[in-house]
């Protein structure tokens, strides 16, 4: 039976009856051997329900976190924010780690991956780190903007098989102060974080930039999602 993976849905406050997922990242879900389940925004009865149903849980890119949830106010250049996405992925990133289910977090998810776990976010990285590299790419967007140093020990050094990447990037925020049982795996050459896993858990890793987009164009680049969804097969066997 092929894992069943969850992927948390993107919810517009202006639009209620909308939850959706890009298509992108089912298709890459379902060409690495996963079968997705899309999960929107419920009760928590029900959301336990579904993290007891799933073998791996994939947090997807979206909009920008509120500030609230690591202590500090919106800054000015915050973009829109949406209570129930964020109840959302923080409600099933708590539940998976609690079950070590294997977890794959991308973009928003990578951000919010962290602040679940007690970490914190740069607001906007113009305005707080010194001569930025360009994180909003105007490129199509399968296009590697922008190079990234990988830890040779981490799970994408070796799921990639180098320690130098080129990815794309559609972000304006990132991971600032690490969350405690984690570790960065990726950096930007101007300093940015791109990349965190977990210390403490099997298959727990988050990128900043965006995979699923870049798979047409660069077959290499599905190894991560089969990677991910061979340690949902693994939860899967388990059970």
């Amino acid at each position: 039976m092929n894992p069943l993976i969850g992927i948390t849905c993107g919810h517009q406050w202006h639009d209620p009856e909308r939850f959706y997922v890009n298509g992108p990242y089912v298709h890459s879900i379902t060409a690495a051997g996963g079968t997705p389940l899309l999960i929107p925004y419920m009760d928590a009865g029900k959301l336990e329900q579904i993290l007891e149903l799933i073998d791996g849980l994939l947090i997807p890119g979206g909009i920008d976190i509120d500030a609230k949830y690591f202590n500090q106010e919106l800054h000015p250049k915050s973009g829109i924010i949406n209570p129930w996405w964020d109840e959302l992925d923080i409600f099933m990133i708590r539940g998976a780690l609690a079950r070590n289910l294997p977890l794959l977090a991308i973009c928003r998810g990578c951000q919010i991956l962290n602040v679940a776990c007690g970490g914190s976010l740069i607001q906007d990285i113009e305005s707080f780190i010194p001569q930025p590299i360009k994180h909003q790419q105007q490129a199509p967007k399968w296009y590697p903007t922008h190079g990234v140093t990988l830890v040779s020990d981490s799970h994408l050094a070796e799921i990639y098989g180098t320690t130098i990447l080129r990815v794309n990037s559609f972000h304006h925020q990132a991971v600032d102060q690490v969350a405690p049982g984690f570790r960065v795996t990726a950096v930007a050459s101007d300093g940015v974080i791109e990349g965190i896993e977990s210390i403490k858990h099997r298959f727990v890793v988050g990128v900043q930039w965006h995979p699923e987009l870049m798979v047409s164009h660069d077959p290499a680049v599905q190894t991560l999602f089969a990677r991910f969804t061979a340690a949902a097969a693994e939860t899967n066997q388990a059970g």
